[in-house]
C-alpha cells in the first residue's frame, strides 16, 4: 500500500499556550529530547516500507521550515516538502487545497498527522487495518481516557468490528472513553467527500475534520477507528514538552540507543546531550534530561527533568530542576531554577496529562515547570520557582509563583 502523510503544522497564530517558548521558534521545531517535535513524526512515519512523500502543511512562512526540511534530507530516504496556506483553512481545508499534489501518483493512503501529538505510533498497523477494512475511507486513532478528561478530546463511539458509529469532538457531556489521538489515515476517496463541503464559488474556506467531516462520515459508516494502548499525549503546552521529552527518551532505548549519553558526567536514567555541549565531569545529570547544542555546564551542576536549550550556560554548582532553560540564557552560580512536576495521575487508568492554563479561576499561576525565555540571566545565588520568565530579562532577585514580564 503505497502511503504519503502530512504533517499539520498551523501558523503563528496558533499555539498560544505554548509561549514564551514558540515566541523565539515554531512550536512544531521546538526540540524535545533533542530534535525538533515534529521529526519524532517523521523517523516514525519512515519506518514505513511505501512511504513515498511527507508534506509540512501549515500557514508559518515557508522560510521558518527552510533549514529544518534541509537537514530532515540528509537523515532520510523520503521527499520532505512544504506547502503553505494563505491563512488558517483548519484540519481538512489544506488539503483540500492541495487535492492535486497529494493525490498525485495516486497514492493508496495518506496519513493525516497534527504536529502537537506526540506518543509511541502504531503507524504501521494503521496501513495493515485500512487494509483489512474495505469500506472505510478513513482510519482514525483512538485511546482511551479517564470520563472526566475525555470531554477534553473529540468523544468515538465504536462497535465490535472497528466502525465508529458517532464522533462529537469536545462534547460538553460524557459521551465515550475512547477518544482521538488527531492521526487519521485517509483514502483517496475521501477528497470527494470534502469537495461537498466547498461553498461560495468553489472558494476553500475553512474546514474541520473534527467537526464538518467525521460526524457525517460516522453516520453513514464510513469512519473506522484503530484503538492503542501505547503511550499518546498533546503538547499544547509548555509544561507538557517535559513529559513528551521524557517518554521519547525512553523511547530511544529501543529505537535510537546511541542518541542516549553514558559518559562525559556523572549520568543517572535517559539523558541526551549534544556532541557539541561541554559538561564537566563533576556535572550530574538525569533522570530525563536533554541539553541542547552549545551548552556549557559548570562544575558541580545539578540537572533533572529538563530541557536546556542551545548555548545555554549554566555556571559553577547550579541547579535546575523540573525546568526549561531557553536558548542563550545564563544561570548563575549556586543558582536554584525549579518548577513543579506534572505528570498524569498513577493512580487512575488512562489518566492523561492535563493541559491546565496559566492560570486558575481566581487569577493564581498553576503550579507548573518554570519557564525561562530566551536570553535570561539568573544572577548567582538566586532562586527562581514555578515561574515564566519571558525573553530578555534579567534577574538579580528571586522569584516565586510570578510571570516576568
Amino acid at each position: 500500500m503505497s502511503v504519503k502523510s502530512v504533517i499539520l503544522v498551523g501558523g503563528a497564530q496558533k499555539g498560544t499556550r505554548f509561549r514564551p517558548l514558540s515566541l523565539q521558534s515554531p512550536k512544531p521545531l521546538f526540540p524535545i529530547a533533542g530534535v525538533p517535535l515534529i521529526e519524532h513524526h517523521i523517523d516514525q512515519l519512515c519506518q514505513l516500507p511505501n512511504l513515498t512523500e511527507i508534506y509540512l502543511l501549515g500557514f508559518y512562512p515557508a522560510e521558518e521550515f527552510t533549514n529544518f526540511i534541509k537537514d530532515c534530507k540528509s537523515k532520510f530516504n523520503v521527499p520532505i516538502q512544504y506547502l503553505e496556506e494563505s491563512g488558517s483553512l483548519g484540519t481538512a481545508g489544506g488539503l483540500l487545497k492541495f487535492e492535486n499534489i497529494l493525490l498525485q501518483n495516486n497514492p493508496k493512503g495518506i496519513f493525516v498527522l497534527n504536529a502537537d501529538v506526540c506518543g509511541d505510533l502504531p503507524v504501521a498497523e494503521m496501513v495493515v487495518e485500512l487494509d483489512s477494512q474495505p469500506h472505510a475511507q478513513c482510519l482514525i486513532l483512538t485511546t482511551e481516557a479517564t470520563r472526566e478528561q475525555s470531554i477534553n478530546f473529540g468523544s468515538v463511539v465504536v462497535d465490535e468490528n472497528g466502525k465508529v458509529l458517532h464522533y462529537v469532538d469536545k462534547p460538553t457531556t460524557f459521551v465515550s472513553t475512547h477518544i482521538s489521538c488527531g492521526i487519521y489515515l485517509l483514502r483517496p476517496e475521501i477528497w470527494k467527500v470534502l469537495s461537498k463541503e466547498i461553498r461560495n464559488g468553489g472558494i476553500v474556506q475553512s474546514l474541520w475534520f473534527e467537526s464538518d467531516i467525521f460526524p457525517k462520515m460516522a453516520s453513514i459508516g464510513s469512519l473506522h477507528a484503530f484503538h492503542t494502548t501505547r503511550w499518546w499525549s498533546q503538547t499544547k503546552t509548555a509544561a507538557a514538552a517535559l513529559y513528551a521529552n521524557r517518554h521519547y527518551l525512553r523511547l530511544y532505548r529501543e529505537r535510537h540507543p546511541e542518541r542516549l549519553c553514558s559518559k562525559g558526567a556523572k549520568i543517572e536514567g535517559d539523558v541526551f546531550i549534544d556532541p557539541s555541549a561541554t559538561v564537566h565531569p563533576t556535572a550530574v545529570l538525569g533522570p530525563n534530561v536533554s541539553i541542547g547544542g552549545g551548552v556549557r555546564i559548570g562544575a558541580g551542576v545539578r540537572i533533572r527533568e529538563s530541557i536546556v536549550l542551545p548555548d545555554c550556560i549554566l555556571e559553577e554548582h547550579s541547579c535546575i530542576l523540573h525546568s526549561v532553560i531557553g536558548w542563550r540564557s545564563t544561570v548563575g552560580t549556586w543558582a536554584r531554577v525549579e518548577g513543579t512536576p506534572i505528570a498524569p495521575n498513577p493512580n487512575i487508568p488512562f489518566a492523561k496529562l492535563d493541559n491546565k492554563p496559566l492560570f486558575n479561576a481566581d487569577g493564581r499561576l498553576n503550579p507548573s515547570l518554570t519557564i525561562l525565555g530566551s536570553d535570561v540571566h539568573v544572577s548567582n545565588e538566586q532562586i527562581i520557582l514555578n515561574s515564566v520568565v519571558l525573553p530578555y530579562k534579567d534577574l538579580s532577585a528571586s522569584y516565586k509563583n510570578q510571570i516576568i514580564l
